[in-house]
């Protein structure tokens, strides 16, 4: 009876190490490579510059915020490029990634047919944030910040799925910024939205 009544909580446990240990391992490696630029810093900066031009009533101080915000979208597009070069070198066997929409521990490994490389997925959202920081499709300021913003939540989004699942990512990106998963596939470049869905099959 004891090991009956032991054994369910012996499998939880078991399960939730097993979890903690995949994730922190994820987490320290791609931590370790962005921990080398100043790419969430430099996130910030645009984001905050994007509402303080929005919110700029006077069209010469409006003017003069674009302007300095090119400068630092350039900055950030060039140094996630840089990042996502560098994590292609990665082995593969530890930038898979799993499709199931919950965590389950070394799930790229039990199901690989499920499961999707990172490296590729770095190398889109590069292109995409390169992409707008160059407005490549001659969009108006406000309608280039609206897909910028899109391709950085994408990729942050991108980042917790591949420390923790899809769900999470989810959830959060829901929790912090009120939009769906699916609004941020809608918000990017058709480019982006491609090679996305190609990838990770949403």
């Amino acid at each position: 009876m004891d090991i009956l009544v032991f054994l369910p909580l012996a499998l939880v446990v078991g399960f939730q190490v097993l979890k903690a240990r995949d994730q922190r391992r994820r987490i320290y490696l791609l931590g370790g490579y962005l921990s080398q630029y100043q790419i969430e810093k430099l996130m910030e900066n645009v984001s905050d510059g994007y509402l303080r031009a929005l919110g700029e009533s006077d069209e010469e101080r409006r003017s003069q915020i674009w302007s300095l915000l090119a400068t630092a979208e350039q900055e950030l597009a060039s140094q996630f490029r840089r990042f996502s070069e560098d994590f292609s070198k990665v082995w593969n066997g530890q930038t898979q990634v799993s499709t199931l929409g919950f965590a389950l521990p070394y799930g790229d490994k039990i199901f690989p047919r499920q499961a999707f490389d990172m490296r590729h997925l770095v190398a889109v959202h590069a292109e995409g944030i390169a992409a707008a920081a160059e407005n490549r499709h001659q969009l108006s300021q406000r309608d280039k910040a609206y897909t910028m913003t899109a391709e950085l939540l994408l990729m942050q989004h991108s980042c917790h799925w591949f420390c923790r699942s899809k769900a999470v990512a989810s959830a959060r990106m829901l929790a912090r910024h009120q939009t769906s998963h699916q609004q941020l596939i809608d918000a990017v470049s058709a480019e982006t939205r491609q090679d996305y869905r190609r990838i990770t099959g949403c």
